[in-house]
């Protein structure tokens, strides 16, 4: 059977399953009885449990909080895990994001590469494999959550109720597949030592922040030179006096957390700023002794790299409630280092009278050596359909399923150069991507049905 054929038979299904996906707004929402992440992720969840079931596979929806479907039998369980759940679509689309629009072979819509395009390509690259009646010795289970952009709820769920895999993929990432993901720690500033009347910034602690707004006493510092810092260093200003107070606002540019070099921190920028324009404050000290406009953590210690990556630094969101100031630190460490490691080299660092530093959560890289057998496999499953040998594995910062689940790694959905605008306004996926990607998926279930 040719496989590519096959795949494009079925475009029609593939475009009108993705269609209906995208149609759910699977953004969490309140948790209530029943349904833990809201009732349209659960909504959409049992869309894709019951188009599944369309194509006789077994069924299972636990609590809400993620569902499967299932083929084959044996001991052995093939894992596919995709998630459901969206981030909100947010300002700036040129289309409705909930109902997926083909304009020139591209479909548009929140969720058409991450991940919901990359579910309905897994599911009809199980059904095809079905129909190429190869033997089915192993159990493959396509695993769908709808918390992973909030969490992952969903998957520690299902881990609690079913186990891990023996071998598997999570398509949320990039081909030929991504062997190493960064470790994390989240962290958080406090400080109660500060002149600073009110400060504001930033949307999310795994965003590089694009606004900030302060207001400190008007003759507290040289506007002149902080004009000529900002427009040194291209940050956007402007300033509104009111009464005695000033209150200034910083713009930059917003990235990734695990790219912070893509972006520019107005939070560092305006903090660091008003340091060299003669602010005297210990907060402000603080924040440029420990934390300045670096990327990398080399202020508090914690700068390091391997041959894979670097640290990166970043600080998403800062807020000023009842006089006490607080920010967020997301920081992603290279994969053959360990939590213990990196923690060793700040705690010298974490406090001074200006503020100090709490770490809140931390999680080990995942790394998997690039000839390890499930890298292997999956990688001759993206060569063989793409007669792409040049393009290697790659390590990256940011976290998928494959963190909390063994044996599995990130093996696409987007490839690589491609910017698919993820968690921005416009996303899509062409429809050549859809076919591609499916049929490597085909590829892929045979490699890991091998023994």
């Amino acid at each position: 059977m040719d496989v590519r054929k096959e795949v494009e038979s079925h475009l029609d299904e593939i475009l009108m399953h993705l269609k209906t996906l995208v149609s759910y707004n699977s953004v969490m929402g309140e948790a209530e009885e029943g349904y833990p992440f809201g009732r349209v992720p659960a909504d959409c969840l049992n869309k894709a449990l019951e188009i599944c079931n369309s194509y006789g596979f077994k069924t299972v929806n636990l609590d809400n909080y993620v569902g499967y479907a299932e083929m084959g039998e044996g001991e052995g369980l093939i894992g596919i895990l995709g998630h459901l759940d969206v981030v909100p679509a947010g300002e700036g689309w040129k289309t409705d994001p909930f109902n997926m629009e083909i304009i020139d072979g591209i479909a548009y819509g929140r969720g058409t590469t991450d991940d919901k395009g990359a579910v309905v390509a897994s599911m009809i690259a199980m059904k095809i494999v079905k129909d190429l009646n190869i033997p089915l010795t192993k159990r493959i289970r396509l695993i769908m959550g709808i918390n992973e952009e909030n969490g992952s709820r969903c998957l520690a769920h299902y881990v609690e109720k079913e186990g891990h895999i023996d071998m598997g993929f999570t398509p949320d990432g990039c081909f030929p597949g991504v062997h190493g993901e960064k470790g994390m720690i989240r962290a958080n500033f406090k400080s109660k030592n500060t002149k600073i009347i009110n400060i504001q910034g930033g949307v999310a602690s795994n965003v590089v922040c694009n606004k900030c707004i302060i207001q400190v006493m008007k003759n507290s510092f040289s506007q002149k030179v902080l004009e000529d810092y900002f427009n040194d260093h291209n940050i956007t200003y402007a300033f509104n006096v009111i009464g005695d107070v000033v209150e200034i606002e910083a713009r930059g540019v917003a990235a990734h957390a695990s790219t912070p070099k893509l972006g520019v921190n107005a939070i560092s920028h305006l903090l660091v700023g008003l340091k060299h324009a003669g602010f005297q404050d210990d907060f402000t000290d603080f924040y440029n002794e420990k934390i300045g406009t670096t990327i990398d953590g080399s202020l508090m210690g914690a700068a390091c790299k391997d041959e894979y990556g670097t640290l990166t630094f970043n600080v998403g969101v800062i807020s000023m409630i009842d006089d006490v100031i607080e920010g967020t630190i997301d920081i992603r460490f290279p994969v053959t280092l360990t939590v213990k490691q990196i923690v060793e080299k700040m705690t010298p660092n974490l406090e001074t009278t200006g503020g100090f530093v709490e770490i809140l959560s931390t999680h080990e890289p995942l790394y998997f050596p690039i000839d390890s057998p499930l890298v292997t496999k999956l990688l001759k499953a993206y060569q063989e359909v793409t007669g792409d040998i040049e393009s290697k594995p790659i390590t990256m910062g940011g976290g998928t399923y494959a963190k909390g689940i063994n044996n599995c790694i990130a093996f696409g959905c987007e490839l690589l150069g491609v910017d698919n605008h993820i968690h921005d306004a416009n996303e899509f996926v062409s429809i050549d991507a859809l076919v591609m990607q499916t049929e490597i998926y085909v590829n892929a279930i045979i490699k890991l049905l091998e023994n």
